[in-house]
């Protein structure tokens, strides 16, 4: 049985661990017939609570005088910060604190992340 999908919920990904996790159910519950919504609910609910509790990395890339360095940042702390403030190749004035790495942004605010990479 094909379950319909949920809206948000289209990657082919998601929806293969929801099968497998459906498949699981059935399976454990002693293979009964009749209950192929009811398990793919669940497996839906499961598989989608466990994604949920994975923080979604967001981070920039800026080339430092040679060095690349990669910051990740938490959007709820950006300061209302959106991707594609900047564009590639422009000069954006930042300074560096121990692992932090600061970018002033074109409205004049700071966009603090953490270095997790640096290369060069």
């Amino acid at each position: 049985m094909v379950m319909e999908r949920a809206p948000g919920n289209n990657s082919p990904q998601l929806q293969e661990a929801i099968r497998r996790r459906a498949t699981e159910l059935f399976e454990r519950g002693g293979a009964v017939a009749g209950k192929d919504a009811e398990n793919w609910y669940q497996a839906e609910a499961e598989v989608l609570r466990e994604s949920c509790t994975h923080a979604i990395r967001r981070a920039v890339v800026v080339n430092v005088r040679g060095v690349v360095y990669t910051g990740e940042y938490e959007s709820t702390s950006a300061d209302g910060y959106l991707p594609g403030e900047w564009k590639q190749g422009d000069a954006i004035p930042v300074r560096l604190a121990g692992d932090k790495l600061f970018l002033r942004r074109p409205n004049g605010r700071e966009l603090q992340t953490t270095v997790v990479k640096r290369i060069g």
